[in-house]
């Protein structure tokens, strides 16, 4: 199998159901975001400080691509195939984790800047990649029916990847550098 099919050639692609909608559709660019978190988060998963954390961050990349197929596919189609779906316990997972981590946390009292150490910048990055991605469902949403637990675990996981930040920092001994507004 050749993995060109040279039938995108004219702008176009196909939704899980058959449907050909534009690349420029709302849904295409909603779940081309999710792929590119995905990639983001794999190399948040391979820095060497989240070595405990491999097995959870592969649990959110395969998370994402359950968001992607609930996003690639018509909402006007019956699938043949079931699809798999976020569940509620896919966000108590995030809720959890982010829990732990925050109990050896400092209390966050300021806004604080990106950066710090090059592993920190990634999970940054990673999470501004998310809340655009859930913008873009959001506004997706406003258009044709998404799953409202697609909307909260991008939500959660945007959280979970804030979170995540300062927990690398703290391990790594990076400086967590607040925002000091010039006034």
């Amino acid at each position: 199998m050749k993995i060109y099919t040279k039938t995108g050639d004219q702008g176009q692609t196909s939704l899980i159901g058959g449907r050909r909608v534009s690349k420029a559709h709302h849904r295409i660019g909603a779940y081309g975001t999710v792929d590119e978190l995905n990639s983001y988060i794999g190399l948040v998963r391979d820095q060497p400080v989240n070595e405990n954390r491999k097995d959870l961050i592969k649990e959110i990349q395969d998370r994402l691509f359950t968001v992607g197929a609930e996003l690639a596919t018509d909402p006007e189609k019956t699938v043949k195939k079931p699809l798999p779906a976020i569940r509620d316990a896919d966000i108590t997972v995030l809720e959890k984790a982010m829990d732990e981590m925050d109990t050896g946390l400092p209390a966050l009292r300021a806004f604080v800047l990106p950066g710090g150490h090059q592993s920190v910048s990634f999970c940054h990055l990673a999470r501004t990649v998310c809340r655009r991605a859930e913008r873009l469902v959001i506004a997706l949403n406003d258009v044709e029916p998404v799953d409202p637990l697609v909307i909260q675990y991008l939500n959660r996981l945007s959280d979970y990847l804030f979170v995540l930040s300062r927990k690398m920092t703290q391990e790594l001994g990076a400086e967590e550098i607040t925002w000091k507004p010039r006034v």
